[in-house]
């Protein structure tokens, strides 16, 4: 057809990160309507140049109708000690969010989380405060308008651009992380909720299944399960604690895939669920267990340990040792030779040495983080897609 070029047109926020900064800019921040579209319009014309992204800064030039370009700088509000303990906090405690950080990209709950702890990411009335030395009073000119748009380009390549411009930079968000991860035993500390009122297993077991609604209304804990009006009878050598306990994992558990969403491969192994059990149990169960099992018990408080720390993928770098591919090898022994740390890396099928630092790459292309324990060694941290992330001094 006449006039149809065939070119298509640029678009900002190609990830579904990217996309919501540019929502929170159109719609959340409560920006001038009419001055966003002429702004779109200058970043797709390439007016824009040396855009640099700061802790709590944006600046760029931008080229309008004069020969000499405008000077823009945006400043987004940093978040108080507060807001960032909340955020720190709430994103350590969650294995998947910090795993998702380091592989790149921003889960959708971690967003939504956020926002609910009162550090939201993304920009929201009153946040930006931009300058150009334009002419144009308005709020935004066209030319801070285009750098906006741009922005979104950013965040898509590095989603902690986003913590960055609240005013930390991805090494200090990983350190913090990092230092806050829970001790072993700390699942045991959690709060429980009042008691709910029980259901009779004959009612629960005869009832017909009603079709699920779109989106189920996530509880906010996991609540006791109910206590059962009598024992089992002697002979099965089971106790109502134990059907307890087996109910409130199972509660646990769903209510871990409701918040997470379906994990990929969801079903565990024999080994892998007993881990899962014993890394959510007091250290002193952890023996019994075991036994029950029968598996030896430092096996088992190394899969939880490993478990813990990095999930099924820590767990399966525990108890394999396997032949990759020499790329990954070569760029994560090059990365631990330039990293400054003592000694020199040794190299033995996926594992790479140097010193009491250990790096084991798994089978599914990640990289997980060992520290000398005694004559052993453990897991100390979730996994990442790059080995520069895991590479740092183990610590005193």
């Amino acid at each position: 057809m006449p006039g149809v070029t065939g070119r298509k047109r640029r678009t900002f926020g190609n990830t579904w990160w990217g996309k919501a900064w540019v929502e929170a800019l159109e719609e959340r921040a409560k920006l001038d309507p009419n001055r966003l579209p002429r702004g779109r319009t200058y970043a797709r014309k390439d007016t824009v140049s040396k855009l640099a992204v700061g802790a709590g800064e944006v600046t760029a030039w931008v080229q309008g109708s004069r020969a000499v370009p405008y000077r823009v700088t945006i400043h987004m509000r940093a978040f108080t000690e507060p807001q960032w303990e909340s955020l720190l906090g709430m994103v350590g405690s969650r294995l998947g969010h910090v795993a998702a950080l380091l592989d790149g990209e921003l889960p959708g709950e971690l967003a939504e989380d956020a926002r609910t702890a009162g550090a939201d990411l993304l920009p929201g009335p009153g946040d930006l405060r931009p300058k150009c030395s334009c002419p144009d009073s308005a709020n935004p000119c066209k030319h801070v308008a285009a750098v906006y748009y741009l922005v979104a380009d950013e965040v898509d390549a590095d989603p902690f651009v986003l913590f960055l411009l609240r005013g930390r930079p991805r090494e200090a968000v990983l350190t913090e992380l990092r230092s806050r991860r829970a001790p072993a035993g700390a699942p045991g500390k959690r709060v429980r909720a009042p008691a709910a009122p029980g259901v009779d297993p004959k009612r629960a077991y005869t009832r017909r299944i009603a079709a699920l609604p779109p989106r189920l209304a996530v509880p906010g804990t996991v609540g006791p399960p109910a206590v059962l009006d009598v024992d089992p009878p002697h002979r099965t050598g089971w106790s109502s604690d134990t059907f307890a306990e087996l109910a409130a994992d199972a509660a646990a558990r769903a209510w871990e895939l409701l918040v997470m969403g379906p994990e990929r491969d969801a079903e565990l192994s024999f080994e892998e669920d007993l881990a899962r059990r014993a890394a959510a149990s007091e250290p002193h169960l952890v023996a019994e267990l075991a036994e029950a099992a029968g598996v030896a018990s430092r096996d088992l408080s190394l899969w939880a340990q490993a478990w813990r720390e990095a999930g099924r993928g820590g767990m399966a770098v525990v108890r394999e040792a396997w032949r990759p591919a020499q790329a990954p090898l070569a760029q994560a022994k090059a990365d631990l030779a330039e990293s400054g740390l003592p000694g020199e890396p040794k190299t033995w099928r996926n594992r790479i040495t140097q010193g009491d630092l250990q790096l084991r790459y798994g089978r599914d292309e990640r990289w997980y983080r060992f520290v000398r324990d005694g004559e052993g060694w453990r897991v100390d941290g979730p996994s990442s897609a790059r080995p520069t992330d895991v590479i740092y001094p183990p610590r005193e």
